[in-house]
C-alpha cells in the first residue's frame, strides 16, 4: 500500500492498485499527519535544489500583494489562496468570493483578491464545511503550458521502496485519470540504492511526452526532484502540473510536499515552517499534552494506551453497532494529568454521548488509574456515563474503586460486554437528547 499525505491522490492510486483496505481503520493511511507546507514554501525549496519554478513571492497584507505584483511586473499573474487543501481553485470563502485561484492583470487586482482572500476561510472538498482559514498569498507570474504533465514521489510499502508516479494527463485530478484511463499512469520503482539514474529519468521523460528538446531537462527536473524527496524526509512529492512552457521550459507550476514526522529531529528547519492555523485545534492542543488524537465522526469517545490496543476497541465498537468519535492514545503512562487532557478533548465534541476508557495497566498500576480516573471526572464534573475497563495489576482493587465511587463510571472486564455496554449507553443519551430528559434520568441512575 502507498504510504500518502493526500486523500485524493491515496484513493486514486488504490484504484489502479485495487488495494483492499479496512473500513474501520482506513484513516490511520489516509489521515496520516504528516507535515504539509504551503506552496509558496515548497517553491522556495524547489528553488534551492534548481527545480525551475514560476518567478513569485508570498503577501501576507493587501499591500504586500499590490507591492509583490508591480515586482513581478506585466500583466499577466495568478494569485493563489495560501491554503492546506486540494481544490482551491474551485474553492468558495466564507465571504462569498469563488476561487481561491485567480488570474489577475494588475497591482490593483492582486491587493483587491488579496484583501477578500486573507483573513477569511475557504471551503473546498477537502476542508469540509468548516473550511481553513487564508492568512497569506502567494503572487506568481503566469506561464502558459504546451504540454501538462502528473508527476509524484512516494513511498511504495508493498515494495518498500520509493515510487514515482506519473501521468501525461497533467493539471487535472489525479483521482479522475485513475478513474477514467489507469493506462495513463505510469508507476517506476526505484531501488533506493541507486536512485533515480539518468536512463529511469530519461524514459519517464520521454513516456510522458516531452518535447525533444526538453527531454534532458525534464530528465534533470525528475532526478533533482528525488533528490529533495530523499535528502528531506519527504513522504511525498506531488508536482501538478509538471509543465513544458511556450517558450521550452519544464517549470512545477504547482507542488504539493509532506515529510516524516518521524525525521523532525534531523529537518528542523523544514518542520519550523509548520503552520498550525490549517491544522484541527484539537489535534494540535493534543500533541502539545502528549497524546496522539484524531477526531472521528462517531459519538463514543475513546481513551486508550497504545495504538493497537486503540485500534482493536475502535474496531470492536464499530462491530457492535457503534462508531468512535475519536482515535486517541494516552501512551504509556496513563496519568491523571493525561486522563484530565484526553477528556477535555473529547468531551469538546457536542456530538459524545458516551465515553469508552480501555487501558491495560502494566507501567502504571491499575487502581492508580482508577484513582485518578475518579479524580478528573469529579474534577470536571462529567455528566456522560463512562465504560472504564481496565486490565492488568491490581485490577481487582480498580474495579472496586470504579464500582465505589458512586459516579456514572461502569466497570466492565469483558471487551465484547465493555464495547456493547458503551453503545447501550450511547443509544440511551441520543434519544435522552431527543426528548430533552436528564441523562441521569435517562440512565435510571
Amino acid at each position: 500500500m502507498y504510504r500518502l499525505g493526500s486523500r485524493s491522490l491515496g484513493s486514486a492510486l488504490r484504484s489502479v492498485k485495487n488495494t483492499p483496505v479496512r473500513s474501520s481503520i482506513q484513516f490511520q493511511q489516509t489521515q496520516r499527519r504528516n507535515l504539509s507546507i504551503h506552496e509558496y514554501l515548497s517553491a522556495n525549496l524547489l528553488k534551492q535544489y534548481g527545480i525551475g519554478v514560476p518567478a513569485g513571492e508570498v503577501a501576507k497584507t493587501p499591500e504586500e500583494a499590490e507591492a509583490i505584483a508591480k515586482k513581478i511586473g506585466g500583466d499577466d499573474m495568478v494569485i493563489k489562496a495560501q491554503v492546506l487543501a486540494g481544490g482551491r481553485g474551485k474553492g468558495t470563502f466564507d465571504n462569498g468570493l469563488k476561487g481561491g485561484v485567480r488570474v489577475i492583470y494588475s497591482p490593483t487586482e492582486a491587493k483587491m483578491f488579496a484583501g477578500q482572500m486573507i483573513g477569511h476561510k475557504l471551503v473546498t472538498k477537502q476542508t469540509g464545511a468548516r473550511g481553513r482559514i487564508c492568512n497569506s498569498v502567494y503572487i506568481c507570474e503566469r506561464k502558459f503550458a504546451r504540454r501538462e504533465f502528473y508527476l509524484a514521489i512516494l513511498m511504495d510499502r508493498s515494495t518498500q521502496s520509493p515510487v514515482i508516479v506519473a501521468s501525461s494527463q497533467g493539471g487535472m485530478d489525479i483521482e479522475t485519470v485513475a478513474k477514467e484511463t489507469p493506462e495513463a499512469i505510469i508507476t517506476t520503482n526505484i531501488d533506493i540504492n541507486k536512485g533515480v539514474t539518468d536512463d529511469i529519468a530519461r524514459h519517464i521523460a520521454t513516456e510522458l511526452g516531452f518535447s525533444e528538446q526538453c527531454i534532458e531537462d525534464a530528465k534533470n527536473t525528475i532526478q533533482k526532484l528525488y533528490k529533495v524527496f530523499i535528502e528531506k524526509d519527504a513522504t511525498q512529492i506531488e508536482i501538478n502540473p509538471l509543465s513544458e512552457t511556450s517558450d521550452h521550459q519544464v517549470l512545477a507550476m504547482d507542488a504539493k510536499l509532506g515529510f516524516d514526522d518521524n525525521a523532525e529531529f534531523r529537518q528542523k528547519e523544514v518542520f519550523s515552517w509548520r503552520d498550525t492555523s490549517q491544522e484541527d485545534a484539537d489535534e494540535v492542543k493534543a500533541a502539545e499534552h502528549g497524546l496522539n488524537f484524531i477526531k472521528l465522526d462517531g459519538d463514543i469517545g475513546c481513551l486508550v494506551n497504545g495504538a493497537g490496543l486503540a485500534m482493536a476497541t475502535m474496531d470492536i465498537i464499530k462491530l457492535t453497532g457503534g462508531s468512535p468519535a475519536n482515535f486517541l492514545d494516552v501512551g504509556g503512562g496513563a496519568t491523571p494529568e493525561a486522563i484530565k487532557s484526553a477528556f477535555t478533548l473529547i468531551t469538546s465534541d457536542p456530538k459524545v454521548t458516551a465515553i469508552f476508557v480501555n487501558i491495560f495497566g502494566g507501567i502504571v498500576r491499575c487502581d492508580a488509574i482508577a484513582q485518578g480516573l475518579i479524580n478528573v471526572v469529579e474534577q470536571m464534573n462529567l455528566r456522560l456515563p463512562i465504560v472504564c475497563r481496565l486490565q492488568g495489576t491490581n485490577m481487582e482493587k480498580a474495579a472496586e474503586l470504579v464500582n465505589n465511587s458512586g459516579l456514572k463510571i461502569f466497570s466492565i472486564t469483558d471487551l465484547q460486554e465493555a464495547a456493547e455496554k458503551a453503545v447501550d449507553f450511547s443509544k440511551i443519551v441520543k434519544m435522552a437528547r431527543q426528548i430533552d430528559v436528564g441523562v441521569e434520568f435517562s440512565l435510571g441512575i
